[in-house]
């Protein structure tokens, strides 16, 4: 059973690709897992059943959950083997399938093999990984046989084996796949070569395999061999097209550190990520609550130092969200404008953000009026408010050609809807369709009555509509004398912009905006609201226009016959006998002698 921690964490999680890790009680990573939908793949450990002891200790051991989130399931699998190697947790090694993962080893012995292992020895050979997916080991491995020509025997090539000869090349050495050192035919210094250039292809390193394949097709070019530099071509060409699969950004951006920054009223939330060869190999986010109100540049100058120093980063180049002032000897630092390095500071505050969400959800969940605080905190900043927003009304006209012209005032308590407070309005003094001069009716007429009845009046209104809606909204408030009494603002459809009285230019609030959410829910909301009261309006209209248009039918009829039968249809469709029931048998003949005239013409 999931603890109340867990399930909250779960609850927050977004359905996109990335990277899970599960710690224990001590903070220790358990497991790293990579996921197409971090929410179901997450959520599964804690909804199925499971069969591996393996699986059933790991979830009873789990008490936190850390996520990163990324561009593709394949950059989620790249991040999940680069972590793996970094952190080696121990269920990695033995969850899967009750084996451990693969390694690539690279054999200690003359002329040393390359290949992959689940069970590393101590015996002075290097081995690389583990990798959590096999399929790019294979990857890995395919590459190197075909750029380089690694032996795959078990032959003890001592040079005085070879000097003896004991060794006959075999099929590999014919189809290509190697040079012969069995029978001397390839040097031990040409081969070890071969074999540094594919330890720096699996350590990531392929911008020195291509340099090297780069310099050694020039030279052979130079020298006239075409044949064996179109070959090397083919060979960086193949690195290429491997390195492009396996980056998050260019490969050419390499050893950086990215920090970025995104903040609301009361926290900080810096992310960090380190990149080599352009992939992410370590991501992290900082929690900072703020104590002097200060500013993202702030936030970032006080926790770069600390986490390179947590990181133990040497690198030399800084990409930043937003320019700081802050001086490191010998590292230089700058705020991208375009291209790739802005696109890697963009995934970093898109890390930022959804931690900061996770955060709020949470909170939300396990403490509401922490919450509601929070919110109506970062609404009085956005807003330019004087005091938090706790009560908000939002109005909107609803009007069709000018027939049966309404307006809705919808009302949020603590940014959430209080229905009960909800009001329609019929317009009364406005003939035509004038928005303008119905909201200034309906604006007045509800903050009348308030002020009469002695209720509280809101902290701030909204109207839904442009600089016209407004100021027809701010002549109501001149008449009741409450300008500057209420916080007033109208929002524009088109693009969402914000209007406040006296400001030419409007507000534009961050598309991810909390305030900008909750002014948007009210105006869908109003809108609705409106909607429905004025379509039921019309409908009621129709039914009675064309019942009272029967001789002899009169209101108190129509409403009767609308009682028991529901639609004018049905009324319609009744027989003599049904209407006489309702309305008497001198209606009935009545309305059944009108619809079939109406019929008939």
């Amino acid at each position: 059973m999931a603890s109340e921690k867990i399930r909250n964490i779960l609850k927050t999680l977004p359905s996109r690709p990335g990277v899970y890790q599960h710690l224990d009680k001590n903070g220790k990573i358990l497991y790293i897992g990579k996921a197409k939908d971090l929410k179901k793949r997450v959520s599964s450990y804690f909804t199925k059943s499971h069969d591996s002891a393996r699986t059933y200790m790991l979830v009873r051991k789990i008490e936190d959950i850390k996520t990163i989130i990324t561009e593709t399931e394949f950059d989620a699998l790249l991040l999940e083997n680069n972590l793996i190697k970094e952190y080696q947790p121990r269920y990695n090694v033995n969850l899967k399938d009750d084996k451990s993962y693969p390694w690539i080893c690279i054999k200690k012995e003359r002329f040393p093999r390359i290949f992959p292992t689940r069970n590393p020895v101590q015996d002075g050979s290097e081995y690389f990984g583990p990798y959590a997916s096999v399929k790019v080991m294979k990857t890995v491995l395919d590459l190197i046989r075909q750029l380089y020509p690694i032996r795959t025997c078990k032959l003890n090539l001592s040079p005085e084996n070879i000097a003896e000869g004991k060794f006959r090349v075999c099929l590999e050495y014919h189809i290509g796949n190697c040079l012969g050192p069995c029978e001397g035919k390839q040097s031990e210094a040409e081969y070890l070569k071969n074999v540094d250039s594919a330890r720096d292809l699996i350590k990531g390193n392929l911008n020195a395999v291509k340099r090297m394949l780069e310099k050694q097709m020039q030279a052979q070019a130079s020298e006239l061999r075409f044949e064996e530099a179109q070959k090397t071509k083919e060979k960086y060409e193949m690195v290429d097209r491997y390195q492009a699969k396996s980056t998050v950004v260019h490969p050419n951006i390499t050893n950086v550190d990215v920090f970025s920054v995104v903040t609301d009223a009361e926290f900080g939330y810096v992310n960090y990520l380190k990149i080599i060869d352009g992939a992410v190999l370590q991501a992290h986010t900082v929690e900072l609550k703020k104590k002097l109100d200060e500013s993202a540049e702030e936030l970032l100058e006080m926790t770069i130092p600390e986490v390179r120093q947590l990181f133990k980063s040497t690198s030399r180049e800084i990409y930043l969200s937003h320019d700081i002032e802050l001086e490191i000897p010998e590292v230089k630092m700058h705020v991208p404008q375009r291209g790739d390095k802005k696109h890697l500071v963009e995934l970093s505050m898109k890390n930022a953000r959804y931690f900061r969400m996770e955060k709020l959800k949470n909170i939300q969940i396990v403490d509401p009026d922490r919450h509601t605080n929070r919110l109506m905190q970062q609404m009085k900043q956005d807003l330019r408010m004087r005091v938090e927003p706790r009560h908000i009304e939002c109005f909107d006209n609803s009007n069709i050609q000018g027939t049966n012209p309404v307006a809705a005032c919808v009302v949020f308590k603590d940014g959430k809807p209080s229905k009960k407070d909800y009001r329609h309005f019929n317009i009364k003094t406005v003939e035509g369709p004038d928005d303008f001069a119905s909201m200034e009716e309906v604006v007045f007429r509800r903050y009348n009555r308030l002020i009469n009845e002695d209720e509280p009046l809101p902290q701030l209104v909204v109207i839904d509509g442009g600089k016209g809606q407004l100021n027809a909204a701010l002549k109501a408030f001149d008449q009741l004398g409450i300008r500057g009494e209420i916080a007033i603002l109208g929002i524009a459809k088109r693009l969402e912009e914000l209007y406040f009285p006296g400001d030419k230019y409007p507000l534009y609030l961050d598309k991810r905006s909390e305030t900008l959410k909750v002014v948007q829910r009210l105006r869908d909301e109003a809108h609705r609201f409106g909607i429905t009261h004025h379509r039921n309006r019309r409908s009621k209209s129709t039914f009675k226009s064309e019942l009272e248009a029967i001789p002899g039918v009169g209101e108190a009829t129509v409403k009767e016959l609308l009682r028991q039968f529901k639609s004018v249809k049905k009324v319609k469709d009744a027989t003599v006998e049904q209407l006489t029931e309702v309305v008497g048998e001198a209606r009935a003949k009545k309305i059944i002698a009108y619809f079939a005239k109406q019929t008939e013409t």
